[in-house]
């Protein structure tokens, strides 16, 4: 077990590497040529739980089963790194993390993509956060925030100055450019989830890990354009557009947890329709997802 837990963090932490094979968005470096570029990025190509995915809301199956998604972080310290094909905010282990059927899962760090990787209904949105946690024998759950351009994000607000500082360490041309944040304030991506997806996929980049538990919250946030200006100014003009095409979905299906549906309402496995309640109950400026 301890080998498979030292397996899922080296996936995690790939990026924090200098040494990883290098990958990109475009050209012979890209997607569709991820699994050919190393041994280790075999599942890119092969591999049946991809993600993203597409979501079509028609064909979520409601599951009684699902529970609330409980998040506990915590404020912590952080640390800007620009990755080279993203920009990740990296914490220590008190910044706590999320239950998930029981089993607590640590945030490990939290990235953007722009525009967004997973769709809904083929809608693809201008950013997706992924928050990326592990558990200690080694499984990894990903929560996934999607956004529109609208009013500022308040947590993108506290890193205004610290993304400022790593694009000019970027243009100095440091190799592992880094910034410390300080005391990361996390009480606006921790609210109550009324709604989510849930299936079972993969990481987004490689080595394109498998048996990722995925969550997609069902509410979408806002961000503004100049937010959306200073996380893309960091990287390199082909990095910049950092979204994988969607993935097959080889049989696999979405599950949805929606607080709104009492357990007795649905038979196990009815499929959901005309789900547009919200997500996170203190933010009654967000908008689910259309």
């Amino acid at each position: 077990m301890a080998s498979r837990a030292a397996t899922a963090t080296a996936a995690v932490i790939r990026s924090f590497n200098a040494e990883f094979i290098s990958f990109g968005y475009t050209g012979a470096i890209g997607p569709y040529h991820w699994g050919s570029l190393s041994p280790d990025y075999y599942a890119c190509s092969t591999g049946k739980l991809q993600s993203p995915i597409n979501i079509i809301k028609d064909n979520a199956i409601w599951n009684p089963k699902l529970e609330p998604l409980t998040r506990y972080y915590n404020s912590a310290n952080g640390t800007l790194v620009d990755s080279g094909f993203n920009i990740q905010l990296r914490y220590d282990d008190s910044v706590g993390g999320l239950i998930i059927e029981g089993k607590n899962y640590t945030l490990k760090q939290m990235h953007w993509h722009t525009p967004s990787e997973h769709t809904i209904d083929g809608i693809r949105y201008p950013v997706e956060l992924h928050l990326v946690h592990m558990s200690k024998d080694g499984d990894i759950a990903v929560v996934a925030i999607l956004y529109n351009l609208g009013h500022p994000d308040p947590f993108l607000d506290q890193l205004k100055n610290p993304f400022k500082e790593l694009t000019k360490e970027v243009c100095s041309g440091d190799e592992e450019a880094h910034v410390p944040v300080g005391l990361v304030e996390t009480k606006s991506i921790k609210r109550n989830t009324r709604k989510y997806f849930r299936y079972m996929g993969s990481l987004t980049t490689p080595p394109c890990t498998e048996n990722v538990t995925w969550s997609i919250l069902g509410k979408v946030r806002e961000l503004s354009m100049d937010q959306l200006v200073e996380l893309r100014a960091p990287l390199e003009l082909d990095y910049k557009n950092n979204s994988r095409p969607t993935q097959p979905l080889n049989g696999r299906h979405v599950y949805l947890f929606d607080e709104k549906y009492p357990n007795n309402l649905f038979g196990s496995g009815a499929s959901s329709n005309n789900n547009n309640s919200g997500d996170d109950n203190d933010d009654n400026d967000d908008r689910s997802v259309p």
